[in-house]
């Protein structure tokens, strides 16, 4: 039985590093669940462009924030993590001596659950009205290039074209005259007593490698069938599930703007630039104990981390 004061072990790194092979090994090793802190897993229907952890790997290992949105639901980091303190109060009746694991790359998502959510202004109905609505007639990318002129540290992070931040964004600015990344604290961010947060990387070369066969695979697994069956469904390409890297780019093949070979590298290229950003991000983090899967085994760096717990 495990008596630590450990209670939340987070593993995180950019996309495609292998973060969720270990997250499996670790949480076998600890007898304990999984939260999915991937902004996109949490839909279901996403399966292969999201590299879903697969049912077989759930009926293994219960995995939490996985499936449980439609694809025309809106998320945030603020919901998510209500739904996410719930699982924990959960897991602590249930599990009081086992630690929660939580996998994924999302950095604002993981920023909620470490570091917690900076106060911000209260939303302007009226005026999110009225964006959503200009979002509708111009498109969201219209939003987003008035982001970049009032606040482009913001726009700079963000992942993929998502209505709900840029609206989000804009609808502060409006109402404070303040960029909404000003409402983002700078001070050194640190981690609580009871979490460990460890973290995969790899060589610049060796991560985009990995990139490129796990997109070839996607294409392989039906990633086409997969974004054609969504629209199928009735879902739209403007819904915030969508607008996403993998999505956005297989619609646009769908709609005869890019062949598939134009396509795929987009999706190739955003990803790469998608891992920069995260890298960036937890670069900030000084609490993260690194491990490097190309010099480390994984057996290895499971036992490294079951020694800190």
């Amino acid at each position: 039985m495990i008596t630590s004061s450990i209670r939340k072990i987070f593993l995180l790194g950019p996309t495609a590093v292998g973060k969720t092979s270990l997250s499996i090994g670790l949480a076998e090793k600890f007898n304990t669940s999984i939260v999915s802190v991937d902004a996109r897993q949490s839909y279901r229907y996403l399966n292969i462009g999201t590299a879903k952890v697969s049912l077989e790997q759930r009926k293994q290992i219960r995995h939490f924030n996985v499936d449980i949105l439609d694809p025309d639901d809106l998320d945030s980091p603020g919901t998510f993590l209500e739904r996410a303190q719930q699982w924990y109060t959960e897991h602590c009746d249930n599990y009081p001596n086992r630690p929660l694991i939580y996998v994924g790359g999302s950095t604002l998502y993981l920023s909620s659950l470490i570091i917690g959510l900076d106060p911000t202004p209260k939303a302007n109905p009226t005026r999110v009205a009225q964006l959503k609505e200009q979002a509708r007639i111009e498109g969201i990318k219209s939003l987003y290039e008035k982001l970049q002129r009032v606040d482009a540290d913001y726009a700079r992070k963000m992942e993929g074209l998502n209505p709900q931040r840029i609206i989000r964004a804009l609808d502060v600015y409006y109402e404070t005259g303040e960029p909404f990344s000003s409402f983002h604290s700078n001070t050194i961010p640190t981690c609580p007593k009871d979490t460990l947060v460890f973290g995969l990387k790899r060589s610049r070369s060796n991560l985009h490698g990995r990139i490129e066969k796990r997109v070839d695979h996607m294409i392989e697994r039906g990633l086409v069938e997969e974004v054609r069956r969504l629209l199928e469904r009735g879902f739209s390409p403007k819904n915030q599930a969508l607008k996403t890297v993998g999505y956005s780019e297989i619609i646009s093949h769908l709609n005869g703007e890019l062949s598939l070979e134009q396509a795929v590298e987009k999706i190739k290229t955003q990803t790469r630039r998608y891992a920069k950003r995260q890298e960036t991000w937890f670069r900030k983090w000084p609490f993260i104990r690194w491990f490097n899967p190309e010099k480390q085994m994984e057996r290895e760096i499971l036992d490294l981390i079951s020694q800190e717990i």
